[in-house]
């Protein structure tokens, strides 16, 4: 594992300097802290505000640059404003990568910089259309290149100290939404309210996935039996309606990645 680190230091040496796709997330946060600490100031963290990516989200990301002192700088995205976007199909992450990777190739270039990502190793053989878009714009993925995966990549952050190391996995608020339901901000800021509503409540792996005036909530397997208790379902089911959702449900299979995905007939992007 170790060497692996130092691949990847390798690797980020080689490029020169970068700019780091910068979620905030397991990955990103990993990445952008050792190419700071590899480039120093030839290393820039860039996170993009969009009404798909989560105020917690944001905030966490705030938090790691200044506890780490890397460079961060904070954009804004413009992909609700597509109306390929927010048509939602199968493939709506390449055009939200597409409008990330359009600002991000233009800083680089104004820096003499490459694009880099968080994909890792485990990410291979996935389906994630964005990567179509990271081929198209020539952006690089120094995890997946050093052959680091998610296990590695959590504990490498924990032997660095930071509070990431086993951050839940995240995707943005628009993967909550079934395919060919159109994406707004309206119901991006029902998803964000009503997952905030389960993380007041002490659950860590979640999704809301919004079935229009139906809210069906998936948990991590250990967290299940605890949303199922007769209180705690009544007052999911109560602040849930609250904010706007007519139809409360738990989703008795648990979390899984990419559960819209299910019944798609897709390949690896």
């Amino acid at each position: 594992m170790i060497d692996k680190e130092q691949a990847l230091r390798d690797t980020l040496s080689s490029l020169g300097a970068v700019v780091v796709a910068y979620s905030g997330g397991v990955d990103s946060a990993y990445l952008a802290c050792v190419a700071y600490d590899t480039l120093g100031e030839r290393a820039v963290a860039v996170t993009a505000d969009s009404p798909s990516y989560p105020e917690r989200h944001r905030q966490m990301a705030v938090q790691i640059a200044a506890q780490f002192g890397f460079r961060h700088e904070i954009i804004q995205t413009s992909e609700l404003e597509r109306p390929e976007y927010r048509a939602n199909p199968a493939n709506r992450c390449y055009y939200c990568k597409h409008e990330l990777y359009t600002h991000l190739a233009r800083i680089a270039a104004e820096r003499g910089a490459v694009v880099v990502d968080g994909n890792n190793a485990d990410d291979r053989g996935d389906y994630r259309p964005g990567r179509q878009a990271a081929r198209e714009f020539g952006v690089r993925s120094p995890l997946d290149d050093a052959n680091l995966g998610k296990a590695e990549i959590r504990e490498l952050s924990r032997l660095a100290g930071m509070p990431t190391w086993d951050e839940p996995a995240s995707a943005c608020l628009s993967s909550r939404i079934p395919y060919h339901s159109e994406v707004t901000d309206e119901k991006l800021r029902t998803i964000e309210k009503a997952e905030n509503v389960l993380r007041v409540h002490g659950f860590r792996v979640l999704r809301v996935r919004h079935h229009d005036d139906l809210a069906r909530i998936e948990l991590g397997r250990a967290e299940l039996s605890r949303a199922l208790e007769p209180d705690m379902s009544a007052t999911l089911v109560r602040e849930l309606k609250a904010i706007g959702y007519r139809y409360v449900t738990i989703d008795l299979q648990g979390y899984r990645t990419g559960s819209l995905n299910e019944g798609l007939l897709l390949r690896p992007a």
